[in-house]
């Protein structure tokens, strides 16, 4: 059995209220919920925030982070962000590295970035919360490599990234890239897209997770939370089984 506690990402069910999320996920067997800021816990909407970190806290759930759409521009203000997961009670929030893909990404584009997450960190360390990058294609953390170029050059402890299955690519080469990054991987969103963006059962790759977890937890710092995100069809019916599946494969 590992630590990597099994949780929730609210956008999965965009169209449910926090209190009807946070009743799923319990009755789930689920232990956290990452809270997006698009529907559920609108940036600045502090009083929100504490409403629904008051619900999850009462069902016995901890909040995992704050989901936010934060794209590091020169010109956007991560404050309200900020306050909001403050009031959540979320210590890491999700964010953006930018709007550009790493192939597509100009010199100056890489500095714009890079020089904004930096101020991100510090401001968001200086309130005793973390950051981590959404590991995703149009930005540059769609591989592990500019990633790791991103880590680097921004240089700030309070990033890490998080991980998940680049879409479309084989077991062998998704499990490597999270080894490459590993190290700097505060969490992980869980799903099983296949051949591209089908959304499939999350048994449908086993062969995926049953490699992926066990070299997640014998990694030098694990990933803390193993978050579903999407279910086929956006059922709520299905989290129930969905959960247990994440369940087996976390006890591996």
């Amino acid at each position: 059995m590992t630590s990597i506690r099994p949780g929730l990402c609210s956008v999965t069910f965009r169209a449910l209220a926090p209190e009807q999320i946070v009743a799923l996920a319990a009755d789930a067997g689920l232990e956290s919920i990452e809270w997006g800021g698009d529907v559920h816990v609108p940036p600045g909407d502090t009083a929100r925030a504490a409403q629904v970190a008051t619900a999850t806290t009462d069902a016995g759930l901890a909040v995992a982070s704050y989901g936010s759409y934060f794209r590091a521009q020169v010109d956007e203000s991560l404050t309200p962000i900020l306050d909001s997961a403050e009031a959540l009670g979320a210590d890491r929030i999700r964010i953006w590295a930018g709007s550009v893909g790493s192939a597509e990404a100009a010199p100056s584009d890489w500095a714009a970035v890079v020089d904004r997450l930096r101020a991100a960190a510090v401001e968001a360390a200086a309130r005793g919360i973390g950051l981590a990058l959404e590991f995703h294609s149009g930005t540059l953390a769609d591989t592990a490599p500019t990633t790791l170029r991103l880590l680097g050059e921004v240089g700030h402890p309070a990033l890490s990234t998080y991980w998940q299955p680049t879409v479309a690519a084989a077991d062998d080469v998704a499990v490597d890239e999270y080894r490459a990054i590993a190290d700097h991987t505060s969490a992980v969103h869980v799903f099983s897209w296949w051949p591209a963006k089908e959304r499939l059962p999350l048994v449908a790759r086993s062969d995926l997770w049953r490699r992926f977890f066990p070299v997640a937890a014998a990694a030098d710092r694990p990933p803390r939370d193993a978050l579903l995100e999407f279910v086929p069809g956006d059922d709520p019916a299905l989290l129930a089984a969905e959960a247990a599946a994440l369940r087996d494969f976390l006890n591996l």
